[in-house]
């Protein structure tokens, strides 16, 4: 069964074995320079970093922010000596049945196979793809926006909440 432990101290084999996965799993200008990560994990009240554990044992991460109206996951990852055991559904099926507000992410739009297959995979999951054009802030600051798309689960409206949603990730997120 899929759990979740939060990392709040960022010595230690926990929180190394979710920096790791996290420098595997993204590209550089995907994360926050490591250091911030690092006083995000220790400081921010709002910024959660989780190891996702099945039976004792590390099988992925997860960060997330809570806000008012809804749960922006940040960051999401399997370990890729666990990938394809079912421990994406499991840990999404979980985050959704303890949440209790809308989840938000963000996505590369549909251009790759690799894009594809991962909003496929949300898609699966119950989230839905906002067609509306999205830019990800730089997480560097040498780096460039990103085109990115949301994708949402929950009670959301694109055409509604998409001014706000992108304001409240701009403002906490990336701090523009």
């Amino acid at each position: 069964m899929i759990q979740l432990q939060r990392i709040t101290q960022t010595q230690g084999s926990s929180y190394e074995y979710i920096e790791r996965l996290i420098i595997e799993s993204f590209p550089a200008e995907e994360y926050r320079e490591l250091d911030e990560l690092r006083d995000y994990t220790r400081t921010k009240s709002i910024f959660y970093n989780n190891l996702i554990i099945d039976r004792q044992n590390p099988v992925g991460m997860v960060s997330y922010w809570t806000f008012d109206r809804f749960y922006y996951i940040e960051h999401f990852a399997i370990d890729p000596k666990q990938r394809n055991e079912g421990y994406g559904k499991q840990a999404i099926s979980h985050l959704k049945d303890i949440f209790d507000r809308p989840i938000v992410l963000e996505v590369e739009p549909p251009t790759l196979e690799i894009s594809k297959r991962r909003i496929g995979f949300y898609k699966r999951q119950g989230f839905t793809l906002w067609d509306t054009p999205y830019q990800q802030p730089p997480y560097r600051l040498d780096g460039d926006f990103l085109p990115m798309q949301l994708m949402v689960s929950g009670m959301l409206s694109c055409e509604k909440d998409y001014p706000g949603v992108k304001t409240c990730l701009y403002n906490n997120v990336y701090g523009i």
